[in-house]
This record gives C-alpha cells, structure tokens and sequence, in this order.
C-alpha cells in the first residue's frame, strides 16, 4: 500500500505542476506508462472486488450506481445478448454525477456478435471510414472480404503486409459526424444498424433514459500503439441524452476530466465487453484514451472472450450466429487491437438540424475558427491513422 500511495502522490504531484494543462500532463504520463508496474497503482479497476471501497488514495470514491431494472425485461435483455439487469454491476464516481459504468454485461458468448458486426458488418459500405480518403469506394466496398485470409493465417506469416481492416481507424454510422467541420447534416446520414440500435435502446432504459434514439455512431479500432486524444463529445444538438459507450478486446485506460483541461483527470480501466455512460453533468466533459493494454500472457483473447456463442437463439433475437470461420478472424484482430462503439442521440424529439449558411458566410466564418479545428482534426486523425 505504501508504494501505491507514492505513485498515487506522485501523480497528483505532476498534475499540479506549472507547465501544461493536467490533463496533458497525465495523458502523456499513462501513455508511457509500463504495464505490470506501479506506474498503473492509480488507475481504478472496477471489476477489482475493493472497486467499490474507493481505498486508492487520491482518487475519487467508487460508489454504486442505481438502474432502472423495470425499465427492461429480461427478454429484451435476452434479445441483445444481456444479462437482466438486476444482474448488472454499476458504478460511479464522486464528483462525476451522470457518469455510470457498468462492467461486462453481456451474457456469456454473445460479445463475439458485436465484435463481429463491427469488424465485418458496419465496416462497409455506405457506412464512412477512414480509408475512404486513401482508396476508391470499390477498394473499401469490403473490408473484410479482402481481410479474412490474411488475418485466419496472421501468426504463420509475421511479416505479411497490413489487412485492410487492420488500417481501420474509425467508421461512422446514421448521421455521420464530419471531422473537418465537427458537425453532423441531414444530407450525409445511411440508415442506423437495427441491431445495435436496439442494444443502445435497452442501455439506455436501464440507466434512466426511456426513449432515447441511436442516430450516430462512431466506431474506433485501436492497435496497442493507437491513442484517443482529449476532446469533448458536444456536436449533438441534445445534450440531455446521454453517450453510450462500448468497448471489446484489449483492455485500455480511460481519463475522465473535468469541463476544463486543467483539472486533473481520474484514471480508470475498460475491459472487453464494459459500458460507460456519460450523462448529465459529465455529459460534457473532457475524456481521453491514452493507452491500450497488451494482454499479459502475450498475444491472446480476454477470458470472457473465449466463451463461444450459443448454437439456439432466442427466435426474435437481434443477435446472429458467428461461424468458426469468422471468429477465426475476429480472434486473431483481437489479440492485438481493441474496438469501441459510442453511440449518440443527435437531435432533441422534432428538432430539426439549423440551416446552413451561404458558402459566403462560410468563408466568413472559416476565417474565424477553422484553422485551429483543422490542427485538432489532423492531430486526431494522424493518432488514428496507420499511415501518418
């Protein structure tokens, strides 16, 4: 305990030194951090079973999250691969009202959809990725098909070129969020995943917010060098609907800020098949990824990964078999790589998106704010981008 609370000290030590902001400060730090060591003593672990005791000094204190366990039945949790809920583990954190986390959820097996939906599914066309801008609309049409080979035999040829989906950095679905500008359109939407609509439906419910409407997703697919830099989720027009987030494969740590960045973030693990829910006042708040774990054990799946699917479905379940086949591939891009769904509710119920400016009063309004989003957007991107 005594070697946990000097790195602890340490740390709360750096983020109070002139200089830069404290979150940049301790984003760099975790980012260098050296798994195994004392360097992560800090950082929360909610699936610890002291999580809740909040007995790491400096820290805030873990405290448990009420659901709404009426607000889903068990069948639809059944039908997107949950647990009920009253079976659910949820906490928050003092000092961060609206923040809930809820760890892995998801009924034995039943992750192996999601991670396949999001490598072989939402990763094509007419969804948008980050490849577009490098390759013609044929080249990106499948990912996967152009992927699968090289990933069922990666470990027999360590020096093979790249797949496709292992340049994957991110993919946007329903309304999709441009980079450049930071904003979201009417005109450039493709329809929401039925499935994963209905996943972010129940989430919701359970956490308080009946109602709640998946119109964009954003999809990250980290490899164990990949970064997610400090940023705010503001370009919904409805900030009173929360930001689920889901996260599958390697573990990673997250950085929970305060509405600026010189308030010194709390650090905390997400392991496969985790949800977090930022809401309310921490809705807005700045938040980070600094760092992908490598498994310790070496190349390998989390254990709650090794689980297969079930053979029989319930009849109206949104969850689809995964053949031997295709976790094969799946499995081997999961060994060294992380993926993490958010989902947003963009517009409040019967708004509509404001009218755009004439491309006169656009050229007044770059002059003012685009060339610093620009820098931010590039920064972003190079982070997320294999070929920067």
């Amino acid at each position: 305990m005594g070697k946990m609370a000097a790195v602890v000290g340490s740390v709360v030590t750096l983020a109070s030194e002139p200089g830069e902001d404290a979150f940049r400060k301790l984003f760099r730090f975790y980012r260098q951090s050296r798994p195994g060591t004392a360097d992560l003593a800090g950082v929360i672990d909610f699936s610890a079973a002291n999580a809740s005791r909040g007995s790491v000094p400096g820290t805030h204190k873990v405290v448990r999250s009420q659901l709404s366990a009426s607000s889903v039945t068990e069948h639809d949790a059944h039908r997107a691969g949950l647990q009920p809920v009253s079976k659910w583990q949820a906490y928050g954190l003092e000092g961060y009202p609206g923040f809930i986390f809820i760890l892995n959820p998801f009924l034995p097996g039943y992750q192996w959809h999601w991670v396949k939906q999001c490598l072989k599914l939402y990763s094509r066309k007419p969804n948008v990725c980050n490849l577009d801008k490098h390759m013609t609309k044929e080249e990106t049409q499948s990912l996967w098909e152009q992927s699968k080979e090289f990933l069922r035999f990666k470990e027999m040829n360590k020096r093979r070129p790249r797949s496709l989906l292992e340049k994957l950095r991110w993919v946007t679905l329903g309304y999709h969020y441009n980079w450049d500008d930071k904003k979201y359109s009417a005109d450039h939407y493709t329809p929401f995943p039925s499935d994963l609509a209905f996943l972010s439906e129940q989430v919701a419910a359970a956490c308080g917010f009946q109602g709640f409407r998946a119109e964009a997703g954003i999809l990250n697919y980290y490899r164990l060098d990949s970064t997610l830099g400090i940023h705010v989720d503001r370009s919904e027009l409805d900030h009173s609907k929360p930001l689920l987030s889901f996260s599958f494969g390697q573990s990673a740590i997250f950085l929970l800020g305060g509405l600026k960045r010189d308030e010194a973030p709390t650090a905390m693990f997400m392991h496969s098949g985790d949800i977090m829910v930022m809401s309310g006042f921490s809705r807005l708040l700045n938040h980070a990824v600094p760092r992908v774990l490598p498994n310790p054990g070496g190349e390998c799946l989390p254990p709650c990964l090794e689980t297969p699917l079930p053979d029989i479905l319930p009849k109206d379940s949104v969850v689809e078999p995964c053949s031997v086949e295709d976790w094969q591939v799946c499995a081997s891009y999961l060994k060294t790589a992380r993926v993490n769904m958010t989902v947003r509710q963009v517009l409040a119920t019967d708004q509509n998106f404001p009218l755009e400016p004439t491309e006169e009063e656009k050229d007044v309004t770059r002059e003012g704010f685009c060339h610093l989003s620009d820098q931010h957007s590039q920064a972003k991107r190079a982070r997320l981008n294999p070929d920067s």
